[in-house]
This record gives structure tokens, sequence and C-alpha cells, in this order.
């Protein structure tokens, strides 16, 4: 299982992971760490209801230490992998991943940039490559009126099940040598 315990002894690991240094990660997690308190209630639980026991009270998380959950959501941050792939570096299911990105990531974009972090983040953010989250936001965005690039999709002919009509069979022909004529021809 992924660990920050186990990463802050390899820099270039964490670095490689979060794109941050140890020392940039422990910056960020003051103010993570003031995010995340901030959610928690004593007195409520994550859905807002009144807890039915005391806080701490019930099944143990997998992200029990807020240097994990900090290093979770800054690896799914960075690579964005499946849900169910991330939630087997940090030994949790599909389920749980998703419950844990959704939980954390608002916080992540409330915790501030600072020291040597700062400038990056600025600029990031200027640039516009911080990745979009909010898809109402998205929807209203207007691409830039700079010409459009260029595409080029890359895709595999397979074979299919042909009519036996020779009209339709023209109409599902794609100009591309294949099976079914190379066998006509040699015929």
């Amino acid at each position: 299982m992924l660990t920050y315990a186990r990463l802050a002894k390899q820099p270039t690991r964490l670095l490689a992971m979060t794109s941050l240094r140890p020392d940039e990660f422990e910056a960020l997690l003051s103010h993570f760490a003031e995010a995340y308190g901030a959610t928690q209630s004593p007195d409520h639980t994550q859905a807002g209801q009144p807890r039915q026991r005391r806080a701490g009270g019930g099944r143990k998380a997998q992200l029990t230490r807020l240097e994990d959950k900090l290093l979770f959501i800054l690896v799914y941050h960075k690579t964005y992998p499946l849900q169910t792939a991330h939630g087997l570096q940090f030994g949790l299911s599909q389920a749980q991943t998703n419950e844990w990105i959704h939980r954390l990531l608002p916080l992540l974009a409330t915790a501030p940039c600072t020291g040597s972090t700062a400038s990056r983040c600025r600029r990031v953010a200027r640039a516009g490559y911080a990745p979009a989250r909010d898809p109402v936001a998205f929807a209203q965005s207007t691409a830039p009126d700079a010409a459009p690039v260029a595409m080029q999709i890359d895709g595999t002919e397979r074979p299919r099940q042909r009519p036996k009509n020779p009209t339709k069979q023209r109409e599902h022909y794609s100009g591309k040598k294949s099976p079914h004529r190379q066998e006509r021809a040699a015929g």
C-alpha cells in the first residue's frame, strides 16, 4: 500500500508521484490539515446527519493519517488514473476511492499554495492549465478563437459480416483491401 511514510524516505519517487518535494508537501500539508479540520464535526457525519456514534467510532478507514489523505488526492490529481487502479495503490475498493476523491478534491482546491510552490501554482492557474472540475463552468466556457488543431485518429478496420446483395455490399465497402476482396481476386 502506498503511504507518505514510505515516499518521504524516497524524495525522487515523491516528486514523481506528486510533483512536490518533501518540503513543499509539508508546507501544503499544514494548509490541507486546516481545510480538512474545518469539515470534521464531532456531532455530525460527513452527510450532515447527527452521529449515532462518537467521532472515531465504527469502521476504521484505510486512509487514517492526514499525510496519506493528501498523498492520495495529489497522486490522483497528477496522474488521473482509473478509480479501480488508484484504489489498488492505496488498498481501497473503487467505491471507497470514489468517495474519498469527492471528499478530498474540494479541500485540495481550497488549500492555498505557499512558499516555493506558490509561484508554480499561480503560473499554472494563470496559464489556464489548472484542470476544470466544474462541469457547468466547463460547458459555458468558450474555446479560444485560434485556428482549430489538426487531429488524426488512429483506427483499425475490423472484418464485419457483409451483406449478400451487391448494392448493399458497395455501401459497406471501405475502399481498403480486405480478405473478402483478396479472395475474389485470387479465385
